[in-house]
């Protein structure tokens, strides 16, 4: 019986900047744009970038004015949204 455990890497801002300066990633004032266009009136609680399974993953948190966390995680390479769910 295989065991396999999903596991997530945090980028620090050096290798975020790295790879922004050579195009592979969008920049993540993007992302947050469209995470707060798909909720009026919310607020940025956290954004990050992570790399699981070989994908650079933007992962964002918003405050919606109903006052319900959700959670957005978009490609970073090209802004597609992977999944938007609300946060335990």
């Amino acid at each position: 019986m295989a065991c396999t455990v999903s596991t997530a890497r945090d980028l620090d801002q050096d290798e975020v900047l790295k790879l922004r300066q050579q195009g592979v990633i969008l920049p993540l004032e993007q992302f947050i744009e469209q995470a707060l266009g798909r909720y009026p009136g919310s607020k940025l609680l956290e954004a990050e970038l992570e790399e699981k399974h070989d994908v650079l993953v933007y992962e964002i948190e918003l405050l919606t004015a109903d006052h319900v966390v959700r959670e957005l995680k978009f490609d970073a390479r090209d802004c597609r949204l992977l999944q938007d769910k609300e946060d335990d």
